[in-house]
């Protein structure tokens, strides 16, 4: 049974994570309990070759394990643990922080791709599930407290339906794999601030 959520701190693993299909790989994985070589091929549409391989990278820094049952590129692999989470901290030495920015930003570059491939082929999709899905963006003004209050709420929608990823069984008739890209940043710097106030210093933020 996979693990609960973790927070990625080794800049090893960092770095091993830091690739789109590795990233993709996981979430195939995650969504399907076990999966071969092969289904992750016909899931992202890369090679079985190249999904064995990166498959191979993931089970070598921890993130997954082989199953029961198969061998070589029929070999099943599962989560080691569900859900990963990483950041720049205060403390962070230079090399692990770089290595959580360079993973934040294949992550988000991944997301932007997917959610581009969904609307060029949403036309294919019923009228149902195309108003269904959709994404809202806006910006305004907040504190720190504020804006980590806004992510946690983030957090807790997504948890409402965390166990249906693990426990096919809490999924309701006619459930299908969606995927969620939530979050809030700050676009300007420090001394960009409320006209009057002094600028605050701000810590890391959480990916």
């Amino acid at each position: 049974m996979p693990k609960e959520p973790y927070t990625l701190t080794d800049p090893a693993r960092l770095r091993a994570l830091s690739h789109p299909l590795r990233v993709e790989l996981l979430e195939v994985v995650g969504l399907e309990r076990t999966a071969t070589a092969t289904r992750c091929a016909e899931l992202t549409g890369e090679s079985v070759a190249s999904c064995a391989y990166h498959l191979g990278i993931l089970a070598k820094y921890g993130f997954v394990e082989p199953a029961e049952g198969g061998r070589g590129r029929e070999k099943p692999w599962r989560l080691v643990q569900y859900g990963q989470s990483w950041g720049v901290q205060d403390d962070m030495d230079p090399e692990t922080a770089m290595a959580a920015e360079t993973l934040s930003e294949v992550y988000v570059d991944r997301a932007a791709e997917k959610m581009k491939r969904w609307y060029r082929r949403s036309s294919q999709e019923t009228a149902a599930w195309r108003d269904a899905a959709g994404f809202s963006g806006g910006a305004t003004w907040m504190t720190n407290e504020e804006l980590a209050e806004l992510s946690q709420e983030f957090v807790g929608i997504a948890r409402r339906f965390a166990d249906r990823a693990r426990d096919p069984a809490a999924r309701p008739a006619g459930a299908r794999p969606v995927e969620m890209f939530m979050g809030a940043w700050l676009p300007r710097p420090p001394d960009y601030a409320t006209p009057g106030a002094a600028p605050e210093e701000t810590g890391g933020s959480t990916s």
